[in-house]
């Protein structure tokens, strides 16, 4: 018995050994590649100050007289759950967004508004085009060099529980694009250029993520002046007023943490350390641009940051939500808590220049929230995350306030998308749209102001990334997987939260929207450049759990 007992004994710490060395190898292997990654740093200036363009002194045309100002605020990463503006709010309602709220009750209020897709790139491209990916090729969300590959080895690396590898594209890495080069084609026309052409002053501050070439740049589409988020940190990790919240558990996080910088730039100079905690600085100097440009018309496209990854927040922020548990929440609570005092600011700017009645405000996020921060109510009650086509992945808010021209109250149960938002504000700056482009997107005016309706073509809104594609025409809305070669079939009248899946019920629906996506389709030349990666995305659980065979996945490239 005594032998019996050794040899059980020994192959339990050959198998532990070789866990512990399995383990130890993953890590290592982490180690190494965050490495590689910290070693793409670049130099960053200090701090100076951002001398903007000074608009007229005195204004030529009185306020009532000019064309309304717009105020474009986009959201990055925002869960459609944590705005208390639809009941809900982060952290179970305990931190409320009452500027937020007030903006949208003040407007118009869109209870059906979806981005142009699941991740941000794409979304953004959308929005200041008006125009469908098959218009332009602009399909997936630009990757810094080695990203793609830095996070299949590490979540191949991990416990994934029953979701299958991430499968690193290593056909297409030998005509991957320069990061920098992945931007929308100078041929396209955005919203800035047609109301630059208005003689509007525009500005960008903030995420661009359109490319930072020659033609793609903010100051080559349409922007007379950008303050570019040159890279990813609100504050450095060390500063004594930041708190951190890392996710050990998440690939994306350990990139960015690994690649992040604190760093700007203006006009595509040279980078610089931002003047303070990211979301406060660029409301400052939003302010002042506001402050710079009250006698003339202007375009200020304010393109925050938060609250996506990596979770940082002031110190002052983080008391002030209180004691959240965990952790990770209250960082986000209080990054919800910034952004929240922003929008507060930026409209107690207006209203003191004596601008408000003259400004058209419109509000959103580029998709839903992500499940990869590991908090599962972001996107309340709606299935799916950021990346994926689910309700909670594309699920945004979209509040448009004009004074005088929207009621306060006004509430759209129309379902719109990021590409009406281009032509929309056309129509309500006098702007005229490109006569020789097709624009996908309809001017939502009319079903603002309660004189007309939206009319689509097929009554149907597309997305797409790759092989996986969704449409909605009516309430029903379909989705194909073509890795799974699989379809989810949702009537969004009886079941907005996606539970039931009606493709066996419905062959023949099936057939009918699978047709409108191949008509969709029909003339698309392709992307501009190839997907990195493609990765199974978990519906039902976050990136802190752990997926069974029972969850749920849908494949995206990107």
């Amino acid at each position: 018995m005594m032998w019996k007992k050794f040899v059980i004994g020994l192959l339990i710490a050959i198998l532990g050994a070789g866990i512990l060395a399995w383990f130890n190898r993953s890590t290592i292997l982490t180690h190494i590649v965050l490495d590689r990654v910290k070693s793409s740093h670049y130099p960053v200036a200090d701090n100076k100050a951002v001398t903007w363009q000074q608009g007229p002194s005195e204004a030529v045309l009185p306020i009532g007289e000019r064309p309304p100002n717009v105020v474009f605020i986009l959201l990055d990463d925002l869960g459609i759950n944590d705005l208390s503006t639809f009941g809900g709010g982060v952290a179970g309602g305990r931190v409320p967004t009452p500027n937020i709220d007030l903006l949208a009750f003040d407007g118009a209020l869109f209870t059906q508004a979806y981005s142009g897709t699941g991740t941000c790139a794409p979304s953004r491209a959308m929005l200041m085009t008006g125009r469908y990916p098959i218009r332009h090729g602009f399909e997936f969300t630009p990757t810094p060099e080695g990203m793609g590959r830095v996070i299949s080895t590490i979540a191949n690396g991990s416990d994934r529980g029953a979701l299958p590898d991430v499968e690193y594209a290593t056909e297409n890495s030998d005509t991957r694009v320069a990061y920098d080069d992945m931007g929308l084609p100078g041929s396209e026309v955005t919203i800035a250029e047609i109301l630059q052409d208005q003689d509007y002053h525009t500005v960008h501050i903030g995420k661009w993520h359109l490319g930072r070439n020659q033609e793609s740049r903010p100051t080559s589409q349409g922007f007379d002046e950008s303050l570019l988020m040159h890279s990813m940190l609100y504050l450095p990790e060390d500063d004594p007023s930041v708190v951190n919240a890392r996710l050990d558990f998440d690939p994306i996080d350990q990139f960015l943490w690994a690649r992040g910088q604190y760093a700007a730039s203006y006009n595509m100079g040279e980078p610089f350390e931002p003047g303070g905690y990211l979301t406060d600085w660029w409301t400052d100097e939003t302010l002042n641009v506001i402050e710079a440009n009250k006698n003339r018309p202007f375009f200020l496209y304010l393109a925050h940051w938060a609250p996506h990854t990596p979770l940082q927040a002031t110190k002052e922020d983080y008391e002030a939500v209180g004691d959240i548990e965990p952790h990770r929440l209250r960082v986000y609570a209080a990054m919800l808590h910034a952004l929240d005092r922003s929008v507060g600011r930026v409209m107690d700017k207006l209203e003191e220049e004596g601008l408000a009645e003259n400004t058209i405000i419109v509000l959103s996020s580029d998709n839903g929230g992500a499940g990869y921060v590991g908090l599962p109510e972001l996107n309340a009650p709606y299935r799916g995350w950021k990346i994926s086509l689910f309700e909670g992945g594309i699920r945004v808010p979209l509040f448009v306030k004009w004074p005088g021209k929207i009621a306060p109250g006004t509430v759209v149960e129309t379902p719109v998308a990021h590409i009406d938002v281009m032509p929309t504000l056309a129509a309500a700056t006098g702007a005229v749209l490109p006569d020789d482009v097709v624009i996908d997107g309809q001017n939502l005016l009319p079903v603002m102001t309660g004189t007309g309706d939206v009319v689509r073509e097929n009554d149907a809104i597309y997305w797409q990334s790759g092989y996986y594609q969704v449409v909605r025409a009516g309430d029903w809305k379909l989705q194909v997987d073509g890795k799974q070669n699989k379809v989810w079939l949702f009537d969004l009248a009886n079941d907005p939260t996606e539970q039931n899946n009606l493709a066996d019920a419905h062959p023949e629906k099936v057939a009918e929207l699978q047709g409108l996506l191949e008509a969709h389709q029909a003339n698309y030349d392709g992307p501009l450049y190839s997907y990195e990666m493609e990765s199974p995305q978990p519906i039902d659980t976050t990136g802190a759990q752990t997926a069974t065979e029972d969850d749920e996945y849908v494949w995206v490239p990107n």
